[in-house]
């Protein structure tokens, strides 16, 4: 189906030393692969994306696993606060407690708990960005190579957000290597997408021009950027076109062996005169934004669960042909 373009297209022309091809061909397995290992060998900082703000419980504690660990989440009085789900005492889940001025109840014993810590209980350090929050694993960098705060890619000042949180059999890598294939999008969500032309491929950057479907035939032209600020994060910048500014955080967050999280936030911009007004409907935008999300990591998800279970499972070579006598 042939899209008509609405608003405000890319200014910039194709450049003429752009990848060209079929989509089959451009998608080079090894290219992608080292796009990947680039990302992987970025510092984390030992940050790791524990789930949108707006999705958290901010009266009852609540259980989060992150990289085999489960953790208690929960509103203390000067913010959000972490620590290991299990009662110092004798080990209850302390999520399955409450949360009385700020401090954590243990179920059990009523043992009172806050960011003090109790013996070889203690916090985990956290931040909360606006619309992530986020947890420091201390074990999971060089004590050197740990920072204050996570690396966190450039934001639009204004924006309406919505937040998703998928789960899957696969691993980090497996998320970032889905979107280090932008070669796929037009073939595998039709639905989202009418076109795509990818415009520069570097280890570094993906720069495409691509057309989203609003309703039927009709899209939207634009220009977006991929990149890898750690190696668990892949963000897409609408660099050209309406909505510039707006990006697409997809956060990959170990959950055990095999199993990861997708927390994506979506952070939409404009410079249209009616973008005050979107924004103070910006709760009621929400699910909008957030079922779009979701209804792409349906095929997502099975991408990257696919590419898991190869990996898993590699296909064992091909047999020889039998020599033959001369």
């Amino acid at each position: 189906m042939k899209s008509m373009l609405l608003g405000r297209r890319p200014a910039g022309p194709i450049p003429d030393d752009a990848p060209r091809g079929p989509d089959w061909a451009q998608a080079d397995a090894h290219a992608i692969e080292q796009a990947l290992a680039h990302a992987l060998a970025k510092p984390s900082g030992g940050w790791f994306v524990v789930d949108g703000v707006a999705r958290l419980d901010h009266v009852a504690p609540q259980q989060r696993r992150v990289a085999g660990r489960e953790l208690v989440i929960w509103k203390a009085a000067d913010g959000w606060a972490a620590a290991p789900d299990a009662c110092p005492h004798l080990g209850a889940s302390l999520a399955t407690g409450k949360v009385v001025e700020g401090r954590l109840v243990c179920p059990w014993h009523g043992l009172v708990l806050d960011r003090r810590g109790f013996r070889a209980w203690q916090c985990t350090p956290v931040f909360d960005d606006g619309v992530l929050l986020w947890v420091r694993l201390d074990d999971t960098e060089a004590r050197d190579a740990l920072t204050d705060r996570p690396i966190i890619a450039p934001r639009p000042a204004r924006f309406v957000s919505g937040v998703i949180r998928v789960e899957g059999r696969c691993a980090p890598e497996d998320i970032l290597a889905n979107r280090l294939d932008p070669w796929h999008g037009a073939h595998f969500h039709p639905y989202s997408f009418g076109a795509l032309r990818v415009l520069e491929q570097s280890l570094e950057v993906l720069r495409l021009r691509v057309t989203y479907r609003v309703a039927g035939p009709l899209g939207v032209e634009v220009d977006a950027t991929f990149h890898c600020p750690d190696p668990r994060t892949i963000v897409m910048t609408i660099v050209d076109g309406d909505g510039r500014g707006s990006v697409v955080e997809t956060h990959a967050t170990p959950l055990g062996a095999g199993q990861t999280a997708v927390i994506e936030a979506t952070l939409a911009t404009s410079d249209r005169w009616g973008f005050g007004l979107a924004r103070r409907f910006g709760r009621a935008l929400r699910p909008l934004i957030e079922r779009a999300a979701a209804r792409l990591w349906v095929d997502d998800i099975a991408y990257a669960e696919r590419r898991y279970l190869m990996r898993a499972h590699p296909a064992p070579p091909a047999p020889r042909a039998p020599a033959t006598a001369e």
